[in-house]
């Protein structure tokens, strides 16, 4: 069959396809009680478990991984012989922050400026959409050609681990000759782009303790110390002077040898402002793609209203450290955590809390599997060549499979290019990068079939 097929049902499927993600965004699926209830990600795991059963999926279970949360499990049986291919993608969503700040509401799917905003739109609410496109066009158009085993998981933005642990106590389960993680993006919207590396990361809390409780500043102030102000001293000595980060023993200098980011471009991405430097050192790729790189994600403090002026006794902080492939996350968190103990000032009593750890990941790009995407791109992608990057995103889940399949080739595609903003207010997904995605994902899953026979 000619590829024309494939792409005309796909855009065909796509006003279909809105609707669906609209009921997905629409559960406020953050996986932390303490700031969403349990059942919103329930209630989208059994969406997402409903959406399987319709397409014929077997064996569709609702997965209670030890973190406390549930991942979406589903077996569709392909022609005898086939190899099987698990695809990936995770209905869990970052909270929407400022919901003041967006446009429209971040669980209502909303079409602007030829986009669709929404929180989970691109990462990944979306890609769990653009395998159900890619399935139901080959089902439209021949059959599927190989076994699909579908995984959708349910903490994967809190970086808790609990489908990793599920999948090491039941190996068998996930076991496939390829796996296609729809959790990367493009490089930028129409440039077809396979993600080639990922940083790890770790996530700590830091907690410092200085008075018995907080002191009116002006009777106080100027001797007793303040557990805020160290909480920031210590947080400074994370970065060097120019924004380079700086934890004690953690290796800084490494290059990226690939595909470059021009730094006009890369300025325009992340909306810096105007007369606002980019931080750090090196190339923007070595920077976000080869380097560690350490963001301070929340403090608590007393907000600016309402604030008394009294020194504070107490202070926490959340800190994520992005770790590059060639460096071990296990290793990186010790660093930080005596980093963390040893540059507390004045004497503060230092308590550190993991909450989160992956390692980083590499890809083996010249895999026959990727000669079959590269294919697929080619086609969906009319004129475009498939390209490769790094993203400075984690995904630890890819080193667990990599461990328990060693023998099974892994590619990272998805809808989370620079537009889509993900993890920020206004998130939104490109509808033309979903239908072209879903187009290439379907041609692959044939190519590859081909590949395998004989």
């Amino acid at each position: 069959m000619t590829a024309r097929p494939i792409s005309e049902t796909v855009a065909s499927l796509m006003p279909r396809a809105k609707t669906e993600l609209a009921e997905l965004v629409a559960f406020r699926s953050v996986a932390d009680p303490a700031q969403f209830p349990k059942n919103e990600c329930e209630a989208a795991a059994g969406w997402v478990a409903d959406a399987l059963r319709a397409e014929d999926f077997q064996d569709v279970a609702l997965l209670d991984t030890p973190d406390g949360t549930q991942s979406v499990y589903g077996f569709l049986p392909g022609p005898a012989g086939a190899p099987t291919v698990l695809l990936y993608a995770h209905y869990d969503v970052q909270p929407p922050l400022d919901e003041a700040a967006w446009l429209s509401p971040p669980f209502e799917l909303t079409e602007r400026d030829g986009r669709w905003f929404g929180r989970g739109a691109a990462d990944c609410k979306g890609g769990f959409i653009m395998h159900l496109l890619a399935l139901r066009a080959l089902k439209a158009n021949g059959g599927v050609p190989v076994s699909v085993k579908v995984i959708a998981e349910g903490s994967e933005e809190q970086g808790t681990g609990g489908l990793e642990r599920y999948a090491e106590a039941h190996p068998e389960l996930l076991a496939a000759d390829t796996i296609v993680i729809g959790d990367t993006g493009n490089f930028r919207v129409g440039l077809p782009t396979v993600t080639a590396t990922l940083r790890g990361m770790t996530m700590l809390r830091v907690k410092l303790d200085t008075l018995e409780g907080n002191l009116h500043s002006g009777q106080f102030g100027g001797a007793a110390p303040d557990a805020l102000a160290a909480m920031i001293q210590l947080l400074a000595s994370l970065r060097a002077e120019d924004g380079t980060t700086t934890v004690d023993g953690l290796t800084a200098d490494a290059e990226w040898d690939g595909l470059q980011y021009p730094e006009a471009e890369f300025r325009k991405d992340a909306k810096v402002l105007d007369g606002v430097e980019l931080i750090g050192a090196g190339t923007v790729a070595d920077r976000i793609w080869a380097r560690p790189a350490v963001t301070v994600i929340g403090i608590d403090c007393p907000p600016v209203v309402g604030a008394t002026p009294s020194l504070q006794a107490s202070a926490r902080a959340q800190v994520s450290l992005r770790v590059p492939p060639g460096q071990d996350a296990v290793k990186a968190t010790e660093l930080l955590t005596a980093h963390l103990e040893s540059h507390a000032p004045w004497g503060a009593r230092v308590t550190v809390e993991q909450v989160g750890q992956g390692q980083p990941f590499r890809a083996d790009i010249t895999s026959p599997a990727y000669t079959s995407m590269a294919d697929a791109m080619r086609v969906a992608y009319p004129g475009e060549e498939m390209q490769s990057s790094g993203m400075g995103g984690s995904i630890p889940l890819c080193n667990t499979l990599s461990v328990l399949y060693p023998e099974a080739e892994i590619l990272l595609i998805g809808l989370s290019e620079p537009e889509a903003q993900i993890h920020a207010v206004n998130e939104s997904v490109s509808p033309e990068e979903l239908e072209r995605l879903s187009v290439a994902e379907a041609l692959f899953l044939r190519n590859y079939a081909e590949s395998k026979k004989g």
